[in-house]
């Protein structure tokens, strides 16, 4: 029953709040700062995390229930924003402080405040060890400087959580800290960057002169933040291999729409035996990644971090999110490449799930290697 509600109460969220505004937003580059609290108040942003911190706990199923539904909106930039505390606030949940976590955590969970997560630098994409934003002790702060990238609400985040390195020059994985920055500390620029997709997302680049953040911000020990990032980014590889199946059936849902609806050659689109395939194609791949997305839930929501499947699992998310896009901008011709189609929206946006929480070739190897074969 209770995944029923969930279910229902999402459902009304997207087809009240979001749907209705979705072409605008993306056209504008942004959308409202108002809807963060929207969905604090109906507790979505507090899903599935501690209720000390103003949580609300939850399986990875019911995450799996509110991404499908969220996922109908057929907008991935929206949602990569308005729930980007899901990748900024963990961190924060296994390695702040009690007085942390009770001074931040609750205003990020009921929409009053944003969180980021920021570890892409300009040199070093997926390859984490070889960060170069420093933080330096100085007595109770720390002094950063530096510079990262692609930063999903990097413009208006409140608060960041932050990829450091602690250690030294040369001092790898070893050697990087988490720490956590207000957005409002003296020192830090921000650049919002244009995209090729995920156009309403706030994107930005984080520029750190000479910042100085309290010591008492640290989350986890000192030069130990590389496995607290790392078990954060098994999350969130499954819930952007969530939205990228759940985007690709919003493709299908339209493509399948409006074969019944346009008539070729004196039938019904759906009526050509090629387009029939088409259609056949796509909802194989979908329910082939569905499966694989079920059974990663299931044993994750038993304790299980299998990061070797997750990393496949968004690999082939991705492809399917690709794949299925490509097929239904085909088929809607050409309505498929006007603004404002689900389809066009999710095609544009396809290649970023390729890339984001790790590229496809990083993946690849990291899941061999957790299986031992290199």
């Amino acid at each position: 029953m209770m995944e029923e509600a969930l279910r229902a109460t999402v459902r009304r969220f997207v087809e009240r709040e979001l749907r209705p505004h979705l072409f605008d937003w993306e056209e504008s580059g942004a959308f409202p700062r108002a809807l963060y609290r929207q969905a604090g108040e109906l507790g979505l942003l507090a899903l599935g995390f501690p209720e000390a911190d103003g949580g609300v706990p939850a399986s990875y199923r019911q995450l799996q229930l509110l991404n499908e539904e969220l996922c109908r909106t057929g907008c991935g930039g929206l949602l990569a924003s308005l729930f980007s505390h899901r990748i900024g606030a963990p961190p924060i949940v296994l390695g702040g402080s009690a007085e942390l976590r009770a001074r931040v955590l609750p205003g990020i969970l009921a929409g009053e405040k944003i969180s980021a997560l920021a570890v892409t630098e300009p040199g070093g994409g997926s390859d984490v060890a070889s960060l170069a934003t420093c933080a330096v002790r100085d007595g109770d702060h720390y002094i950063i400087n530096g510079c990262k990238t692609f930063i999903t609400s990097g413009m208006r985040a409140d608060w960041i959580t932050l990829a450091v390195r602690t250690g030294g020059p040369g001092s790898g994985a070893d050697g990087i800290s988490a720490l956590l920055v207000p957005g409002d500390v003296p020192g830090l620029a921000r650049t919002p960057l244009k995209k090729m997709g995920w156009w309403c997302s706030d994107t930005a680049e984080l520029h750190f002169e000479q910042c100085r953040v309290p010591a008492a911000n640290l989350l986890g020990a000192e030069n130990a933040g590389f496995a607290l990032l790392m078990r954060n980014f098994n999350d969130e590889r499954l819930m952007l291999a969530m939205d990228a199946c759940y985007l690709a059936q919003a493709c299908l849902d339209e493509a399948v729409e409006w074969a019944r609806q346009r008539k070729t050659f004196g039938k019904a689109l759906v009526q050509h035996q090629a387009v029939r395939h088409k259609l056949v194609a796509m909802a194989t791949r979908i329910e082939a990644t569905r499966a694989f997305i079920d059974s990663i839930v299931a044993r994750m929501d038993a304790g299980e971090q299998p990061v070797a499947q997750v990393c496949m699992l968004k690999n082939l998310a991705a492809q399917t999110m690709q794949a299925c896009a490509g097929e239904a901008v085909q088929i809607l011709g050409g309505m498929g490449f006007m603004r404002g189609t689900v389809s066009e929206r999710v095609y544009r946006d396809a290649k970023v799930y390729m890339i984001g929480g790790g590229a496809e070739e990083v993946l690849n190897d990291l899941a061999a290697h957790q299986l031992g074969w290199s």
